[in-house]
């Protein structure tokens, strides 16, 4: 008799171990239990609950939806990488898709491959749109990177020659945004400092006759050896080892820069408020992740939500 007992009571231990393990209250798993060993009085019952609990747990799973996400390593697949739970947890499974250059994850996004995809600023997205004919849109602002120039042969920008080499972006926004900064330090004027499209043809005074060398932006660090100083990308400062404090300038927090480069979440047009952005969206501009990027980043990346 005492041994019947006890596989009753262990039955009904199990069964209300196992409902709280799937989310139910302790009131609800003690009930559980209690039925349990009432209806079933011995360690079957046990058996049959844990089979009732993995086939919810694949049901769960399977009811999680896929979320692609196209982005460049760092920061930008970093910072994706800390909201996966949060984003786990709203029934999304976050799928991150890596690229090294600023083509694929925008025509890969267009064709329908990605859902989203995160490593630009808006006016490089709406200058791709108009050069591509692609239908790209921003769903949020997440973060700015600001701009450095960082030392190749020559160690500080006072110590500049005539003639010497300074290497920047090739791309059309990126290049008027390293221009804007080689102004804003002195070493050449242009037309309207203001001017988000300048190119080197606003150039109006280069007093030392520096050489600007338009550059693809993803190489711009393995070209220091190569050059006098070279503007680069935060992303791609990042992802060389560079710090923000390596830098010889930077660009300054109010600068027009600063508050047009911020780097978003792209999307087809249309998409904008579908719940999976939404999600997304929500997931990349919490508390948690503002922190991550402070602490992380220590001023390389700076979060504008």
């Amino acid at each position: 008799m005492k041994k019947k007992l006890g596989a009753v009571i262990l039955a009904g231990v199990l069964g209300a171990s196992l409902l709280a393990g799937c989310g139910g209250s302790a009131t609800q798993a003690t009930t559980a239990a209690q039925g349990t060993a009432a209806a079933a009085g011995n360690a079957t019952a046990a058996a049959s609950a844990k089979a009732e609990a993995t086939t919810a747990a694949a049901a769960a799973a399977a009811g999680s939806k896929t979320l692609k996400v196209g982005a460049s390593p760092s920061p930008h697949a970093e910072i994706l990488a800390q909201a996966k739970d949060a984003l786990s947890k709203a029934g999304y499974d976050l799928q991150v898709v890596e690229y090294n250059d600023y083509v694929q994850p925008n025509v890969a996004l267009q064709s329908g491959e990605l859902d989203a995809n995160y490593f630009q600023h808006l006016p490089y997205l709406e200058n791709f749109n108009k050069e591509n004919g692609t239908k790209l849109a921003s769903a949020a602002a997440i973060h700015y990177e600001p701009f450095g120039i960082y030392a190749g042969k020559t160690k500080a920008i006072a110590d500049l020659k005539d003639g010497a080499k300074i290497a920047v972006p090739n791309d059309t926004t990126n290049e008027a945004r390293a221009l804007l900064l080689l102004a804003d330090q002195g070493l050449i004027k242009v037309k309207d400092p203001t001017n988000i499209n300048t190119t080197k043809n606003d150039v109006t005074d280069n007093p030392k006759k520096l050489d600007i060398v338009e550059i693809e932006a993803a190489q711009l660090p393995r070209s220091l050896p190569d050059v006098d100083l070279a503007v680069i990308n935060g992303n791609f400062a990042i992802q060389a080892g560079l710090k923000v404090s390596d830098a010889l300038a930077t660009e300054k927090s109010t600068s027009v820069a600063a508050t047009t480069y911020a780097n978003i979440i792209a999307v087809r047009d249309g998409d904008q408020q579908s719940d999976n952005i939404k999600a997304l969206v929500k997931a990349l501009t919490s508390d948690d992740i503002k922190k991550f990027i402070n602490d992380k980043y220590a001023g390389a990346v700076v979060p504008i939500f």
